[in-house]
């Protein structure tokens, strides 16, 4: 509401997408369409704006057509107004449904340029001007009212000297702030050459949007503007540098008395950052632990939106404190892979290989040199495959044909059944969360049947719990309905791990018994891997494992035995030797460390141990 009256000037605000409909549903168990629809109320005057994965529309993989048709409108419905559509590979096919059900429902369609590479390289073969105006033609085609170029690890880079401008038209629009366009000098570089490029060939505004992780961005913009850019994106102050955004703050000073000047009043943005600079020390333990910007991005090329998430996934993976391997390995995986272009969900796809080396100390070397012998995240199979689609530079050979032999894949596009179809006709959000996200909606509908509206929860509370020593806490469940809500104690947990908890509601005693899973959840020793025996499979690192076989089975070299889980990434375990299944040690999503046994292949030809005829 403050930005509403304080901010009008601003064109939209990017406030849901792929990864906050995601999270929305898995972490904060609320429903995003109600979250969008919230934002709607309160600031009417601005745009709305999400990012849309094309044929993907906010999950992580491909759907009918239609449902993007029905994702969109119900979008639209909701409050939204501008949709950013783009695909990992910049391909027209995969954005020509979205952008299509975008102008059926009578919203703006951004078009998106993922931008890759190093343009002002001479060396650089595949990211080239040429390519990139290419994708811009056929977005125009495609009826696309603005386009956008959109530098996901911040690779854009301003340039070092100085040339006339050529003739521009006048700018029509603006993203998070408006930049009228003038002829003057410009910074030479990609920015540069990109932009005034677009300008020159077409008549829809150029949104510029970029990551300031190495901390050069504020430069790339300003060349942008003086090229004649329509619109850049920047964030609040105190959430900005690093893998966010330039700062607004710095972006309006810069331009403040040019003919650039954006109308925006640096008091206005000055005011709300106490605001922000809570709401970020709250969320601190989710931040992507940078201190500092970081030089390394122009070696790895890991998008801003993907670094916290590595992070998480590192650490979740027991590599936390090798973290700078992973990057290493991730710039290694990006040569490997045939350097795709990375935004989701093709980064996830080097991500997820990177990890996976480093846990099971393979090294890219080894990968090249017998892709065979090494076990590979799903997401990489699928890759190889081309569920993603053809990357611009090609599938890299012959690693792809031997990597890809002997390895089944099926297509995971879904098809609407008839309940589908039946569902989006009559509950049309429940069931697009569904299609979505199974698993995390589920969830969701659970924790809300279980305990109502829990976006009603101040961010304090819903994420750190009650202090005993702090006042009751106040919770809005409605207009004039309030709750007040403290801890008088936790008792010590009995012999099945069961704590009385006491509370105080509006003043009045409750007590609740509760279970204390840090208590009851202690594992006995889990059985290890031998290595030196040929038949035991083990956990290649810390994860949640499910076992597609059964005791007695046959199994050949090289078959899938087992899938783990972690963090989003689900890699197959295949069996390292012919022979029959003898036992089983992993319990149905146990979770297990690295070289904990999954399960032992008794070799062909070895006759069964005596623990097994027993």
């Amino acid at each position: 509401r403050e930005m509403a009256h304080t901010m009008p000037q601003l064109l939209s605000m990017e406030c849901w997408g792929g990864a906050t409909f995601d999270v929305a549903l898995r972490f904060l168990h609320e429903d995003p369409w109600e979250r969008l629809a919230r934002i709607r109320e309160a600031a009417p005057n601005i745009c709305t704006q999400m990012l849309l994965r094309g044929r993907n529309t906010v999950g992580y993989s491909p759907y009918p057509d239609s449902v993007a048709g029905h994702f969109v409108a119900e979008a639209v419905d909701c409050g939204m107004d501008i949709f950013r559509v783009f695909d990992a590979f910049n391909s027209i096919d995969q954005m020509a449904p979205a952008i299509s059900a975008v102008l059926e429902a009578g919203a703006v369609a951004e078009g998106t340029i993922c931008y890759s590479g190093n343009l002002s390289s001479p060396a650089e073969d595949l990211y080239t001007l040429d390519y990139y105006l290419t994708v811009a033609e056929q977005l125009v085609e495609a009826g696309v009212h603005i386009l956008c170029i959109k530098d996901m690890a911040g690779l854009l880079r301003a340039g070092s000297s100085s040339l006339p401008a050529p003739a521009l038209r006048g700018a029509a629009g603006a993203h998070l702030l408006s930049i009228p366009a003038r002829a003057g000098l410009l910074l030479a570089g990609p920015p540069t050459t990109l932009v005034t490029a677009l300008r020159e060939r077409f008549d829809q505004p150029v949104h510029l949007h970029t990551h300031d992780t190495g901390g050069g961005q504020l430069a790339t913009y300003m060349a942008a503007v003086e090229a004649g850019v329509d619109a850049i994106d920047a964030a609040a102050p105190p959430l900005s540098g690093m893998t966010s955004q330039p700062s607004i703050a710095s972006v309006v000073a810069m331009t403040d008395d040019t003919a650039h000047q954006t109308g925006l009043s640096l008091d206005a943005i000055g005011d709300l950052e106490p605001y922000w600079e809570a709401v970020r020390r709250v969320y601190a333990p989710f931040e992507a632990g940078l201190q500092s910007p970081t030089g390394t991005v122009y070696r790895h090329e890991i998008p801003g939106g993907q670094l916290s998430n590595l992070r998480a996934q590192a650490r979740a993976l027991g590599l936390g404190h090798r973290f700078e391997e992973v990057e290493r390995l991730y710039a290694a995986c990006n040569e490997l892979l045939g350097r795709p272009i990375k935004v989701t969900p093709s980064s996830k796809v080097v991500g997820d290989l990177a990890l996976h080396l480093v846990a099971s100390e393979v090294t890219p070397e080894q990968l090249l040199d017998d892709p065979a012998s090494v076990d590979l995240p799903d997401s990489v199979i699928g890759f190889l495959h081309g569920q993603l689609g053809t990357p611009p530079g090609g599938f890299p050979e012959p690693f792809r044909t031997r990597a890809t032999e002997g390895r089944s894949w099926s297509p995971t596009r879904k098809e609407l059944t008839e309940a589908d179809q039946a569902g989006l006709a009559s509950d049309r959000r429940a069931t697009l969360n569904r299609l979505l996200f199974p698993t995390p909606s589920a969830d969701q509908a659970e924790k809300t049947d279980r305990y109502g509206d829990l976006s009603v929860l101040p961010s304090l509370l819903f994420w750190y719990g009650l202090d005993p020593h702090e006042e009751d806490t106040a919770v809005v469940l409605g207009r004039g309905v309030r709750l007040l809500l403290g801890l008088r104690s936790i008792s010590e947990p009995n012999d099945e791990g069961i704590r009385i908890v006491g509370f105080r509601v509006n003043g009045q005693p409750r007590d609740i018994d509760t279970l204390d899973r840090t208590v009851a959840s202690d594992r006995p020793e889990h059985a290890r891997a031998d290595p030196t025996r040929p038949g035991h499979v083990a956990a290649p690192f810390r994860g949640a494992v499910n076992v597609s076989v059964a005791v007695g089975d046959r199994v050949e070299a090289g078959d899938t035995v087992a899938v783990i889980e972690a963090m989003k990434m689900e890699s197959s375990i295949s069996a390292p030797v012919a022979g029959t299944v003898e036992s089983i040690a992993a319990a149905p999503g146990g979770l297990l460390e690295p070289g904990d046994l999954i399960l032992e292949i008794r070799p062909a030809g070895r006759s069964a141990s005596p623990e097994t005829e027993r």
